[in-house]
């Protein structure tokens, strides 16, 4: 159970710090490229704690506000996005088309963005895999956008995690042959591989909490992992 609690630690003080501090943001995205004046000091969105794979409390996980993920909401166009004082740089600018919805704050949309940047900075230096696996699992949503416009550094982090399995079943096209790990599984960590016709072919368990590990082959059709948090690639293959 230690990498579980750790993992619930980590995602946690990553929280209290952005709660403590402000965001930051990260990369050469958001590095002097902050809107100044209000739109820069905009109030800040409340994120909600997320506390890896022990539980998560109800709500939103994304620490955003839910109204931007609304794909029905009309949103700002592109050409008027800009802050009260001050301008946007070209990629916070990219990151923000398509996600501010009107009568909302474009800064505070920025703000959602650069603290999800923060989480996983704050993450890598705890343990990398727990960083991966919070974007697997959706613990730090909307990673990918983050990432591809605000904090490129971490692109290799949403890389691996789009190889992974989260908790539940997967089946088809998700299933990719290879070797997996579940670096930080709970004990109630349970697996089970399927093939042609509902056929067994590997099962398992661990009530240790520590990492475990298991090979996903090219005739599987289903793979369901329950209490394990999440899956990550040793040597998949797309």
């Amino acid at each position: 159970m230690r990498r579980a609690a750790l993992a619930g630690a980590a995602v946690a003080f990553a929280t209290a710090v952005l709660a403590a501090c402000g965001s930051s943001g990260d990369g050469p995205a958001t590095a002097g490229g902050t809107p100044s004046g209000p739109a820069a000091s905009a109030p800040a969105v409340p994120a909600p704690a997320v506390t890896g794979p022990s539980g998560a409390p109800d709500g939103d996980p994304a620490g955003g506000p839910e109204d931007a993920e609304t794909p029905d909401l009309p949103k700002v166009p592109a050409d008027e996005i800009t802050p009260a004082t001050g301008t946007f740089s070209k990629p916070q600018k990219e990151y923000l088309t398509d996600r501010v919805p009107q009568g909302m704050d474009p800064a505070a949309v920025l703000q959602t963005g650069q603290e999800t940047c923060d989480r996983l900075r704050y993450l890598v230096k705890a343990d990398r895999d727990i960083a991966v696996a919070a974007v697997v699992t959706g613990e730090v949503a909307d990673a990918e956008p983050a990432v591809a416009h605000l904090c490129p550094r971490h692109q290799d982090l949403v890389d691996e995690a789009a190889l992974g399995y989260p908790d539940g079943t997967h089946t088809g096209a998700e299933l990719r042959p290879g070797r997996y790990r579940a670096p930080s599984p709970t004990k109630d960590c349970a697996w089970r591989l399927t093939g042609a016709k509902g056929r067994e072919l590997a099962a398992g368990s661990s009530d240790t909490g520590r990492p475990v590990s298991l090979t996903v082959p090219a005739s599987a059709t289903a793979f369901t992992s329950t209490g394990c948090y999440a899956w990550l690639p040793e040597g998949a293959t797309r």
